[in-house]
């Protein structure tokens, strides 16, 4: 599968706003939006971040993450990780946090990476630890239905270890 990573684009939203399924789904790529995912919020969200990125297959965007903190020699979180129903257990995901992985240490000099999964979170739970993050802080949330769910916070082992795709 010939993956690009490429800069997100406008014309990017109204696909990537079909990618969370339901509202679950929605909740692990952005917990404090609404399902279904509008434009107008993703967009409003891409706004206070940087590097948002999309995975394009075959033209089409099929993954999109970045980061809500940026701090250049400091720390680098991704979030807004999601991938298209469509390719998933394709490799999108590894392409995708190895990309902003490639950008945080390259760009912004970063001293570390991290990213957060919910529990309930299977497949990025057991994504991360492959791609050299490991966990390092639980913290207590609540779903949209009031129920108690964990955030498991992940830091990447260092720009030492890390070597580009």
């Amino acid at each position: 599968m010939d993956l690009l990573c490429r800069l997100f684009q406008k014309d990017d939203l109204s696909t990537i706003c079909t990618f969370p399924q339901n509202a679950e789904e929605l909740f692990f790529m952005f917990p404090k939006a609404s399902f279904p995912l509008c434009e107008e919020e993703l967009s409003a969200a891409i706004a206070g971040r940087a590097d948002s990125t999309v995975v394009e297959l075959d033209g089409a965007p099929v993954g999109f993450a970045n980061f809500y903190r940026f701090e250049p020699r400091g720390r680098c979180s991704i979030g807004n990780v999601i991938v298209s129903p469509s390719v998933r257990r394709r490799g999108v995901a590894t392409r995708l946090i190895r990309h902003m992985l490639g950008l945080a240490y390259g760009k912004y000099d970063a001293a570390e990476v991290t990213v957060a999964c919910f529990n309930a979170n299977a497949a990025a739970l057991l994504l991360y630890p492959k791609l050299g993050f490991a966990p390092f802080a639980i913290e207590e949330r609540f779903d949209p239905r009031g129920q108690r769910v964990a955030l498991i916070h992940f830091k990447h082992d260092g720009a030492a270890t890390w070597t580009p795709a």
